[in-house]
Parts: structure tokens; sequence; C-alpha cells
């Protein structure tokens, strides 16, 4: 039996990435709470993981529940892993029973579309009992379908006192899921949520058929303007090339498992944005952070083209074709024809 550490971790959102930590944790004997919306979906899940925490570990290191005041009770830590559009309002439902002790961990990927706010703002915001150097972010190149297999991953726990940070590393590193500690937030924050509208637009290159050598080309004056922004925005440029920046836009502006990757591809092949929206049981984080990133680089007068040409295929109409037509003509943003 493995030996139980003592602390006790909640889990706000029974997502699937929420739902990976959760059985992360418990496989290390960490006590771990999963919020769900309802009992009913509380105990399909508990039925489902069950069987697949490790054989050494106890049954009751995992629960769910569709209560929060019973998941947040006695929590040392709480990861909240909603989308980002939802972070807000979870938040003002944790925030009554959370106190100063706590540990806060955001594992969303994504921007505040209206507010242009990364998620360890909004927590700052919302749950006014736990300071700044308390709250971390959780972020890199981790695919959960693969670490639901038991492949190896990496990740990056962020936070502005490194003490904090090393205390959430202790807890979730483990031999298949190894996690190094930065005090670049922002920067952490930033590539999670920011190369999502680039694996967009790789997915678009992609469902154009336009090769390797364009794509490469895209995702990599794509990721320059990324960088721009971050440092504008205080984060750290050399983090934009480690794990949780160039590492994480690799595997998901690659990978088939990448759910903005798939949306860009279907966009790329014609399909309109709210049909594959409708068809999507998960979200897609890229979409709405486009919003944010397109308004922020207006914000900073900082020149974006790739950027600019994500966001009107999906919100100006822009056909995805014409990516293809003005990239070849050096990204000229008016019609040269």
């Amino acid at each position: 039996m493995v030996k139980r550490i003592m602390a006790k971790v909640a889990v706000i959102g029974a997502t699937t990435w929420g739902n990976t930590l959760g059985r992360l944790l418990a496989d290390k004997g960490v006590m771990v709470s999963v919020w769900a919306r309802t009992e009913a979906k509380a105990k399909e899940l508990k039925q489902e993981h069950q069987g697949l925490l490790s054989k050494n570990v106890s049954a009751d290191c995992l629960s769910f529940t569709g209560s929060i005041e019973e998941t947040l009770n006695l929590a040392e830590l709480v990861v909240c892993a909603v989308p980002a559009q939802r972070m807000r309002q979870n938040l003002r439902l944790c925030s009554p029973h959370v106190d100063s002790s706590v540990i806060l961990v955001s594992a969303a990927k994504g921007l505040e579309a209206e507010t242009g706010k990364r998620m360890s703002e909004v927590i700052a915001e919302e749950v006014a009992a736990v300071s700044q150097d308390r709250i971390c972010a959780l972020s890199g190149p981790n695919l959960s379908g693969e670490i639901n297999q038991g492949l190896p991953a990496t990740s990056i726990i962020a936070g502005q006192d490194m003490e904090v940070a090393k205390k959430v590393q202790g807890l979730l590193d483990s031999p298949n899921f190894s996690v190094f500690p930065s005090d670049d937030i922002v920067g952490v924050e930033l590539c999670g949520a920011l190369k999502n509208v680039i694996a967009l637009g790789a997915g678009i290159m992609d469902g154009l058929d336009l090769g390797n050598n364009a794509k490469a080309a895209f995702i990599t004056i794509g990721w320059s303007e990324v960088v721009s922004l971050g440092v504008a925005m205080g984060a750290k440029s050399g983090t934009f090339y480690g794990l949780a920046g160039l590492g994480d836009l690799v595997a998901t502006g690659n990978s088939l498992l990448s759910r903005n990757h798939y949306v860009g591809y279907e966009l790329g092949k014609g399909r309109p944005l709210s049909d594959i929206l409708a068809s999507m049981s998960h979200v897609a984080e890229g979409v709405d952070t486009a919003i944010a990133a397109h308004r922020l680089a207006n914000r900073l007068s900082l020149e974006t083209p790739i950027i600019n040409l994500i966001y009107s295929v999906l919100f100006e109409s822009l056909p995805p074709a014409e990516i293809s037509r003005r990239f070849k003509n050096g990204l000229k943003p008016e019609s040269t024809a």
C-alpha cells in the first residue's frame, strides 16, 4: 500500500484535465476530492475512475462529490481545473470556503476574453483571503489522453514565491509526471494560453493541406508575436522557449489529441466555427483566448499579423483560404488582387 501523504487536495472541476490531475495525486497517496456539478455526475465519475487507480492505492484516496463545501473542507491545496471563461464564476462559489492558509493552483490555459486577464489575476480578485504569493499556475505539454495511458509528461508549476511553488511541485511530481518550478508566473500563464491560439492556426494550415514547410513558418512567425506580446506584459522571454512555451506549442500544434488543433483543422476544411464548437463535448480554450490576444496586442500597439489572421477567421468571416494567400504575399493585411 502506498504511504498516505499528509495533505488533502481539492480539485474544482471534473474536467478531463481535473480528473487526470486528481488521479495522478491519488496514485501518490494524496487524499483528493473532486467537485462535480451534480451528485449524479459525481457518482458516475466515482465508478469510472476507481478502477483506474494503481492497485496499491486505497480507493478512498480519490472521491467525487457534488458539494463544493465538502470538496474544500480541510483542503491544503485547491486546483482550479475549469475552463478559463468559467473560472471567475466558479471561484465565487469557492471563496466563502477558502482561508488564507490554502494554496490555489490554476490548471486552466486561457485568458479571460472580456478582460484579457490571466487566471492567477482572476483568482486574486475573486478569492481575497488568499495572498498572491500563494497562487500558482500549472502549465506545460500535458495532453490528458497520453497521461491517462501512463505515458511520460512534464509540466511547470509557477508562482511568485518559489517555496510555495516547490511545495506544489513536491505534491505533483511523480515518475511519469515530472514537475519543475518557475518564478515567472506571467510567462507560464501566457505561454499556456497563447499557444492555443497558434495551435488553432496550425490546425488551419493542416486543414488547408499547405504542407509542413508552410506550417512551420506560420508557427514560428506566430510564436515570435506571442513572445513580443508576453515580454510587453512583463514575462521573461526565456520562458517562451522552455517547456511551458515551445514544449507545449510543439505538442498542441501537432497532436490529433489537441482540441485547438482540431478546431483549426475543421475550419481549414470549411466547417463553420459554430458547427465545430456545437459538436464538441470539451472546450477549445484558444477560441476565446484569441479575442483577448487580439485586444491586448491592439492595446499595446503591437503588430501581430498571424494572431490577427486567426482572429479574423474565427470572428470576422475571413475565409481560411485567405490565410494561404496572405501568407504567400508576406502577410499583407489588404488584398493585392
